[in-house]
């Protein structure tokens, strides 16, 4: 196996999402799996800002990126010159939006392909307020969220799952364990040192959920997890103040396995279901 390489150095602690937004450049069949497509694009959009970067992110163990799936309006199996799709990033690190901005600024119009489909990148939008999907925070800010709350629901917007800690399987069902135990693992990855949290014991219970299992194409491979929503309640106070930062934290950081390649993808609720 390679060697993992080290990514620079944090130099902002800022957390983003962005959303990419593409036009369809010729007429053709609709894009499939699309989720090692995105990938493999936005690590060249890396590579013309900084070859290294790019590299440290396809060699990392850990992600700090999450990507959604291609998103927009479908027709049963075609696409057309001039519709619209889009697609979302996640930056766990906040020092890579600079050289993804840098390297989209030298891509330019230049036509790439998602699952065969030609497509043109058009816009991206990464203002707060002006998309759902478009947010940004700091891991600082998240830490000092003043109130938790005992009383959490998640909605698994595309099929998440988990590695099972023995190694000897895949589990779809989002156990709080599971879910918190992923994102309490990234957080301590990318957050500073003085932000980060002690081991955990994680004695949460689901309390309520409508759940179903949903197959999600890669390029060799069908993954399945879930989607649907989930309530967590965490008896123990302490216990629910980190659930509810590492909670916030999903919306940039997704959960589960294979969050740079569509799944995972996580929004905290916040009305009652």
């Amino acid at each position: 196996m390679e060697p993992t390489l080290p990514l620079p150095r944090l130099k902002s602690t800022a957390l983003h999402t962005l959303v990419i937004h593409l036009g369809v450049a010729d007429d053709g069949a609709l894009p499939g799996a699309c989720g090692r497509a995105i990938h493999a694009q936005v690590l060249d959009w890396f590579r013309l800002a900084d070859p290294a970067i790019s590299e440290a992110i396809h060699q990392s163990q850990e992600s700090p990126l999450s990507l959604s799936g291609l998103m927009g309006k479908r027709r049963k199996a075609e696409v057309r010159a001039g519709d619209e799709f889009y697609f979302r990033i996640g930056l766990l690190d906040g020092s890579l939006i600079e050289p993804l901005l840098s390297g989209l600024e030298k891509w330019g119009d230049k036509a790439f392909s998602l699952a065969k489909c030609p497509f043109i990148f058009r816009s991206i939008n990464m203002l707060p307020g002006t998309d759902p999907w478009v947010g940004s925070s700091d891991y600082a800010l998240l830490a000092k969220i003043p109130v938790a709350s005992d009383d959490l629901t998640l909605k698994l917007l595309s099929p998440t799952s988990f590695k099972l800690n023995s190694g000897q399987g895949i589990q779809p069902f989002p156990l709080p364990e599971s879910v918190f135990g992923s994102l309490h693992r990234r957080w301590n990855i990318f957050a500073p040192d003085e932000w980060r949290f002690p081991k955990i014991q994680w004695s949460g219970l689901v309390s309520d959920y409508d759940l179903k299992t949903q197959k999600i194409k890669m390029e060799n491979s069908v993954e399945i997890g879930a989607v649907g929503w989930v309530r967590y309640r965490f008896p123990d106070p302490e216990q629910a103040r980190i659930a509810t930062i590492l909670a916030h934290f999903a919306f940039f950081a997704g959960v589960g396995r294979k969050t740079a390649m569509g799944m995972g993808q996580v929004l905290l609720q916040q009305h009652e279901v």
